[in-house]
């Protein structure tokens, strides 16, 4: 698939890694609809990218939202075959913390959001993109989910993130299979430490501390640059059902 064929879904897409797509998919002739619960700056980051992008209010953990929006974002760009899985919450907490045991709420939000979200998502996207013309290959459709390297090197208090991310890694595999049918591929991005809104508001010398734990480069992840390795994605028909780490070759420690 070419950049500029994509009709994009985007959750999350009001910042961070999402906005980061959506900048370039549009700078290469794609449109785009930014999902996300925060509307004016929904709103603001559709504007900055100019005609080729909207947005459209999206709780990912509410079927009936996600249902909406997919239909809404396929009618108004023309068709659907792009979705970019980056809405999630990344909230830590120890099982046994001072305050006592975590509540089960937040661990539950958790798997709503992130896990259950992006396959709500990954599924009403297919409903649409079944019926796409094929394309080379066959090709109807590209899922792209966001896992972590927690997924794989989970650290104290991440109980409940590590669960979605390594769950959502580990669903890509079986949605590729089962979706090859219909010619819809499916690939997760595993994002080491990267600047996004919530690192953004730490102090620059953690900020640093941080990105000096990765071998090389020696820095924070750009947005840009997982923004570079969705496109290929796209644009790469045999990139299928794996979960690609994006990372500096980090490998996480306990904590």
């Amino acid at each position: 698939m070419n950049l500029n064929e994509v009709r994009a879904v985007i959750t999350g897409g009001a910042s961070g890694l999402g906005f980061a797509v959506a900048e370039l998919l549009t700078a290469n002739g794609g449109k785009v609809t930014l999902l996300d619960i925060q509307d004016v700056q929904g709103q603001k980051a559709a504007q900055s990218l100019g005609v080729a992008a909207r947005f459209q209010r999206c709780d990912v953990s509410s079927e009936s939202s996600v249902d909406a929006a997919m239909s809404a974002a396929a009618k108004t760009m023309g068709g659907l075959n792009v979705v970019v899985n980056c809405a999630g919450v990344g909230t830590a907490g120890r099982i046994l913390g001072r305050d006592g045991p975590i509540p089960m709420e937040q661990f539950t939000r958790t798997i709503q959001i992130n896990l259950v979200g992006t396959f709500m998502c990954d599924r009403a996207a297919a409903v649409i993109m079944q019926h796409n013309a094929p394309g080379p290959d066959g090709e109807r459709g590209v899922l792209i989910h966001t896992s972590s390297v927690a997924a794989f090197e989970g650290q104290i208090g991440q109980a409940a993130y590590t669960a979605t991310k390594a769950a959502v890694a580990a669903m890509t595999l079986p949605i590729a299979r089962e979706l090859a049918l219909f010619g819809i591929r499916c690939v997760a991005i595993a994002p080491g430490i990267f600047h996004t809104p919530m690192l953004a508001g730490m102090p620059p010398e953690v900020q640093e501390s941080l990105g000096k734990q990765v071998p090389f480069p020696q820095r924070l992840g750009k947005p840009a640059e997982f923004a570079a390795l969705a496109a290929g994605i796209i644009t790469n028909p045999m990139l299928n059902g794996t979960t690609i780490r994006l990372d500096g070759a980090i490998r996480m420690q306990p904590k």
